[in-house]
């Protein structure tokens, strides 16, 4: 997310989905930092929603991302099981909105069957490989949970939580302080 000037260098998330076995994770570190400074170590990215149906994970503004996640849930309560089409519209009014359009966050989501990242651009994209990520370290743990996703024995919490590891171990804007949600 690009920042304005009037905002200081905030950094700092990792936000995974891993779905495996028919288990969904979404795993969110806890940093957040501003300029080359940790102003906190457990912030929580990650919430269940509609009931618990529902895995979000947030990079951003936060205060964007609770806008976004509060107007997230209203389009599951109108749609509801529909997570693909409560997505593309909560997209869709991101785009067009004169309000909306000016939050600077990206989410990931997901239900039992699917995962979806939705950004302010208008997209909701749906990853080839079953993992997707987001935030300042979201390349390394991609590149992880790709490697290990296909790794017998390893169950979607467990590559969620190894991958998370490693982009904790080479990005200094992720740490090791997790928040996972499964379905």
């Amino acid at each position: 997310m690009s920042n304005t000037s009037t905002f200081p260098d905030w950094h700092g998330t990792t936000i995974l989905a891993v779905r495996k076995d028919g288990r969904t994770v979404i795993a969110g570190d806890g940093q957040v930092s501003m300029g080359q400074t940790i102003v906190k170590g457990a912030a929580k990215k990650v919430r269940k929603l509609a009931g618990g149906r529902v895995i979000a994970g947030f990079a951003g503004s936060t205060a964007d991302a609770f806008t976004l996640l509060e107007r997230l849930e209203a389009k599951l309560e109108q749609y509801p099981e529909q997570l693909a089409r409560a997505c593309v519209d909560l997209a869709k009014d991101w785009r067009t909105d004169r309000y909306l359009r000016r939050l600077e966050a990206m989410l990931i989501v997901a239900d039992k069957d699917s995962i979806f990242t939705v950004t302010g651009a208008g997209d909701v994209l749906e990853p080839e490989h079953r993992v997707a990520a987001i935030g300042s370290g979201g390349n390394y743990a991609l590149a992880a949970a790709r490697a290990l996703v296909d790794v017998d024995g390893l169950d979607a919490e467990t590559i969620a939580r190894k991958a998370m590891a490693i982009a904790a171990e080479i990005c200094v804007y992720t740490n090791g302080n997790l928040t996972v949600e499964t379905l």
